[in-house]
C-alpha cells in the first residue's frame, strides 16, 4: 500500500473512530429541583410529579438519561421550608420547581440566580415574585391558580345548592390564597344575602375547629 493511501485511510479511521465515539459520549444530565409542598405519599403530589416526568419526557428529557429530578417532598414552617431549599441549592441544579406560593417565596429569597418556575395560588405581582406578568424579570416566571373573581362564584355556587345558608366562613390559608379571592366574596356578599366572614387556617387542627365550631351552627355554609 502506497504512503498516501496509508495515510488516508488512516485518517478516514479516525474521523470514524471520533464519530463513534461522539454518539457514544452520553448526554449531559441536567438537574431540576422541586419543592413539593405535599407529604410525599400524598396522592395529589404524586399526580403532580408524574405530570412533571411524562410532560418533560415528551418533550425529549427523561427521566436517568438526560435529566434527575430531586424532591424535596413535605409541608413545615417559614425555618423548613428555607432548610429544603437550601438542601436544593447544593445540588446545584439547572432549574428549580416551586409548587406553591410560601414555596416560590423561599426560592425567591434564597437564591436570585438560579431559574424558579412557580405554581403559584395567589397573585403573584401582589405577592411581589414577579413585577408584572407580561414582564416577570429576574429568575421567577409561573402560573397562578386564582382568578380573582373566584370567591364570588363560589358564594353563588353554594347558595344554589344550599339556599337556606346565611352566613359563610371562607377557610383559607393566608399565606398561598389571595386576599383577593375574599374581597370578591364579600363584595357579592349582599347580592346572596349572606354574611361573609374569613377564617386564617394553617393547619389541620385548626380546620378540624373550625368545622367542629361551625358545623353545629344553623344556616351556616363554608367555603
Amino acid at each position: 500500500m502506497k504512503r498516501r493511501e496509508f495515510v488516508g485511510l488512516l485518517g478516514s479511521a479516525a474521523a470514524a473512530w471520533s464519530c463513534t465515539a461522539h454518539a457514544q459520549q452520553p448526554e449531559r444530565m441536567r438537574r431540576i429541583g422541586v419543592l413539593m409542598l405535599y407529604p410525599e405519599n400524598d396522592s395529589e403530589g404524586q399526580l403532580r410529579a408524574t405530570a412533571l416526568r411524562e410532560g418533560l419526557q415528551k418533550l425529549g428529557w427523561v427521566v436517568g438519561r438526560n435529566v434527575q429530578i430531586d424532591f424535596q417532598w413535605g409541608l413545615g414552617d417559614a425555618d423548613w421550608l428555607r432548610s429544603k431549599a437550601a438542601q436544593l441549592l447544593q445540588l446545584a441544579p439547572d432549574v428549580i420547581l416551586a409548587n406553591g406560593t410560601p414555596a416560590a417565596k423561599t426560592m425567591q429569597q434564597a437564591s436570585r440566580t438560579v431559574p424558579v418556575i412557580f405554581i403559584a395560588g395567589s397573585d403573584p405581582v401582589v405577592d411581589g415574585l414577579v413585577p408584572n406578568l407580561a414582564h416577570p424579570g429576574g429568575n421567577l416566571t409561573g402560573f397562578y391558580v386564582f382568578e380573582p373573581s373566584l370567591g364570588a362564584k363560589m358564594l353563588e355556587l353554594l347558595k344554589e345548592i344550599a339556599p337556606h345558608v346565611a352566613r359563610v366562613a371562607m377557610l383559607s390559608n393566608p399565606d398561598a390564597n389571595p386576599a383577593s379571592w375574599f374581597a370578591s366574596a364579600l363584595a357579592a356578599a349582599p347580592k346572596f344575602a349572606v354574611e361573609v366572614v374569613t377564617a386564617p387556617l394553617r393547619g389541620s387542627n385548626e380546620i378540624e375547629a373550625a368545622m367542629a365550631q361551625w358545623g353545629s351552627e344553623p344556616n351556616f355554609g363554608l367555603i
